[in-house]
């Protein structure tokens, strides 16, 4: 299977008009030469039936966000549309298409609220599943995220309304990462983080405490999952269970032990490289989302010896960390 294949596999669509779904994906990207940073986010969702038990419209949606250095960032929206299924026999390749809007394979492109964005996107190296491969592929829990694309070239062009005059084109050289989310709806509480590490290193964070009964009240379980000199760790991708996790904003961390090695993962989200947009789930209840495309990371991955801790690996990003913390509503 080549490599395209395989991204055409995990980024295929898999909403088939089941009513109670979300599925999204969502590119984040820094600018090489002026770091700014680009998130973009299509979704589909299929609301859960009403009081009557009537299925209500499925729609589509989604938005551009940027983060430049120097000044505010920015939201541009598109939708809601009707949202529809692939059809059988279809050659349309486009994972999401609506609203003018479009991912694929190699392809982002589509226009929101007077932006504009014509992007395509290249990654050599094969998915990265956050959560391990049969929970993607046997939907076991009630979502889950895998990253189809970890270490994406994203070039093109994108344009945003200016106030007083001409949309600004921007010339985007960038490198980030495409990922897909399938499942019921958003967490009760999360936490994420995209991390660009270097030289093809890269580390993604997924840490929830889930919306199911039962499971509301227990502390956000961890997923971590490194890509580091070409092998991924830990090797199971199963929760890391002895991981804990504290959220909030501006700051959050991800601090315990991953098999022998301890790891201490901190975030800091200022709120002036941050913008916050509510999500809706497919039962009708809300969330926040507060973004960044420019957080500052600190990693560290130690070991024991001699009866001590010693640094094995560390990581400081300054900028360039892509996060983000969902809270209720």
């Amino acid at each position: 299977m080549t490599v395209a294949e395989r991204a055409d596999r995990t980024g295929g669509r898999r909403w088939a008009g089941r009513p109670g779904r979300l599925e999204v994906w969502y590119a984040t990207f820094t600018d090489r030469a002026t770091g700014a940073g680009g998130w973009i986010h299509c979704e589909t969702v299929a609301p859960t039936t009403n009081r009557a038990g009537t299925p209500t419209e499925p729609y589509a949606h989604g938005w551009i966000s940027w983060f430049p250095v120097n000044g505010e960032p920015s939201t541009h929206r598109f939708g809601p549309v009707p949202a529809t299924t692939r059809q059988r026999g279809s050659d349309d390749d486009a994972w999401f298409d609506a609203a003018g809007c479009r991912v694929g394979p190699g392809v982002l492109t589509g226009a929101a609220d007077g932006a504009t964005w014509d992007l395509r996107w290249a990654d050599g190296g094969p998915t990265l599943y956050t959560f391990p491969k049969p929970v993607w592929d046997r939907e076991i829990l009630p979502a889950a995220q895998i990253v189809v694309a970890p270490t994406a070239a994203v070039t093109g062009r994108l344009a945003l309304p200016a106030n007083d005059g001409p949309a600004r084109e921007i010339e985007v050289d960038g490198t980030g990462g495409l990922a897909h989310i399938y499942g019921q709806g958003n967490a009760l509480r999360w936490g994420w983080l995209h991390a660009d590490l270097g030289r093809g290193d890269v580390l993604e964070v997924v840490t929830a405490v889930s919306k199911k009964p039962g499971l509301r009240r227990l502390p956000p379980t961890a997923f971590v999952r490194f890509r580091v000199d070409g092998h991924d760790w830990p090797a199971s991708g199963l929760p890391a269970f002895r991981m804990r996790t504290t959220l909030g904003t501006p700051d959050w961390s991800v601090r315990g032990r991953v098999g022998a090695k301890r790891v201490t993962i901190t975030v800091h989200q200022p709120a002036d490289r941050s913008v916050a947009l509510a999500y809706t789930d497919p039962d009708g209840e809300t969330a926040t989302c507060t973004n960044s495309e420019r957080a500052d990371v600190q990693v560290t991955i130690e070991t024991r010896a001699g009866g001590r801790w010693t640094t094995e690996r560390s990581w400081e990003i300054t900028g360039t960390g892509h996060a983000e913390v969902g809270t209720r509503p």
